[in-house]
């Protein structure tokens, strides 16, 4: 199967590296930017480009893992090709792609990805959606070869997972910063958080975060929440985060 890849990004990155894995051939990277797909097309073995109209018409299948407000865009390039589309966006529906389009679906990787960092594509969670029954058992193939962990999913769902995975993903490594930032201008390392992180996140392996819930919110220790509002003073922003999540937290109990 000839696949050509619209991205060159972190998701594009991994899905492009997965496929070459699996035995697909990789024919070309698409990227605005050339030393972009260059750097990924080198990886996989393939042609870099970077106009559109350079795209090849007759690949197999079609990834996008472009930005969301690029899709449209590059939906539209790809209209009258007889290969697969998929887009690989959490939060775009289905109902991007024009009712003319009939081979066309979602392969969404329910995962965090960077670059710089090798992951085991077969523990990717890759949820599937797709225009009729047909596609969606062609592209069930194509996702088990990646990955046993398939799941079909239809749009609203897919949008819900993807706000859940904001907040447990993308708003727990922004609190990571913030701990971090927090120790440095205190001149404390942040490697002593290092464990502690671990340990939060094996914990939710084996039980339900609520369930697993500690701190000083959870206790209704005022004393010590109060005492932390105090090491805040001068950073308002902070300050009201603090107090939302603990007010949050306490709503649990």
């Amino acid at each position: 199967m000839k696949v050509v890849c619209i991205g060159s990004g972190n998701v594009a990155t991994h899905f492009s590296t997965a496929f070459v894995a699996a035995g697909y051939e990789l024919i070309q990277v698409w990227s605005k930017n050339q030393d972009h797909a260059i750097l990924l097309a080198d990886q996989v073995g393939a042609q870099a480009i970077s106009v559109e109209a350079d795209i090849d018409l007759h690949a197999d299948l079609y990834l996008i893992a472009v930005k969301d407000d690029a899709i449209p865009e590059m939906v539209q390039v790809l209209a009258e090709v007889d290969g697969l589309v998929v887009h690989t966006s959490g939060a775009t529906d289905l109902v991007i792609f024009p009712a003319s389009m009939k081979n066309c679906g979602v392969l969404y990787p329910l995962q965090t990805f960077s670059k710089t960092k090798a992951l085991d594509f077969s523990k990717v969670p890759l949820c599937l959606e797709a225009k009729n029954e047909r596609v969606l058992a062609v592209l069930k193939k194509i996702a088990l070869s990646l990955s046993p962990l398939v799941y079909e999913v239809n749009s609203a769902q897919r949008r819900i997972l993807h706000l859940a995975a904001v907040f447990a993903c993308n708003f727990s490594n922004y609190l990571y910063a913030i701990g971090q930032d927090i120790l440095e201008k205190n001149q404390l390392d942040f490697e002593i958080l290092r464990p502690l992180i671990m340990e939060t996140a094996e914990k939710v392996q084996h039980a339900f975060p609520r369930d697993v819930q500690t701190g000083p919110a959870i206790r209704n220790d005022e004393q010590t929440l109060s005492k932390h509002k105090e090491l805040l003073t001068g950073m308002p922003e902070l300050q009201d985060l603090y107090e939302t999540l603990s007010k949050s937290i306490k709503k649990t109990v």
